[in-house]
């Protein structure tokens, strides 16, 4: 009796030891678990936004007579150039197939001022050009320069065949022109001479009228019903289409009137 005993009491802890067959269901053994899902990728953030650049603080205002006789070996901060065609060449501005990037002095005008200097043009074309009463730092952005911010002055343009004082637009109908002639004696009809040196005077006194002299002589006048004036219209520049000019010494002084 008690040798049963122990065999069951075995027989038990032997089975207690035996792990236990996986569960069955109905259709045969239960399918594994799947996977977990793979984690979601990471979220990526925008670039945060560089921060602008300064702006550049306004031009000063011209207060005095400004002076440039260009005695220097580089064009320095006074001027803001367009196009790296402008240099300092033998004590003068000089500049070659600028194609209408020009070089503005970095001076606001008031609405009445003098601007006086010195031009010459080392071609045969002629056609020295500068700008007044512009913005100070635009140029054409096409072949022809349709979107001045100035009125624009060009001594003998179109290879010589013009002097022309015009608003905004070079080709404008209602610029002021003069057809020159190759035996005029006159020099307001007379075409520009390669190498010869020109005084310029262009000035605004009553507000309106832009008047243009060469050498003391005026060649136009334009009485502007709408004028160029204020912010956007306060600079003036140098400029150039293809031919060899040269600029000396400017003088800009502000004048008193209406």
């Amino acid at each position: 009796m008690l040798k049963r005993a122990v065999i069951f009491g075995l027989g038990v802890a032997v089975s207690g030891c035996v792990p236990d067959e996986p569960a069955k269901g109905k259709g045969g053994p239960v399918a594994a678990p799947a996977p977990a899902p793979p984690p979601p990728p990471p979220v990526l953030q925008a670039p945060l936004p560089q921060p602008a650049p300064p702006a550049e603080p306004p031009d000063p205002p011209l207060t005095g007579s400004f002076t440039d006789d260009f005695e220097r070996p580089a064009l320095g901060p006074d001027w803001r150039a367009t196009s790296g065609v402008w240099k300092i060449d033998g004590g003068k501005l000089c500049g070659r197939s600028a194609r209408n990037h020009g070089v503005w002095l970095k001076r606001r005008l008031p609405v009445n001022a003098r601007i006086e200097f010195d031009a010459t043009s080392a071609s045969p074309e002629g056609d020295l050009k500068l700008e007044v009463w512009g913005d100070g730092r635009s140029h054409a952005t096409g072949v022809s320069y349709t979107n001045a911010t100035s009125y624009v002055v060009i001594f003998g343009g179109w290879k010589n065949q013009f002097h022309v004082l015009a608003r905004i637009d070079e080709h404008a109908r209602d610029r002021k022109e003069v057809r020159l002639d190759p035996a005029g004696a006159d020099l307001r009809t007379r075409r520009v001479e390669a190498g010869r040196q020109y005084r310029f005077k262009i000035e605004r006194s009553d507000g309106k009228t832009v008047r243009w002299w060469v050498d003391n002589v005026e060649i136009h006048s334009y009485a502007d019903p709408a004028p160029l004036s204020g912010e956007g219209h306060e600079h003036m520049g140098f400029n150039d289409w293809e031919v060899p000019v040269c600029f000396d010494n400017l003088k800009v002084e502000p004048l008193t009137g209406n």
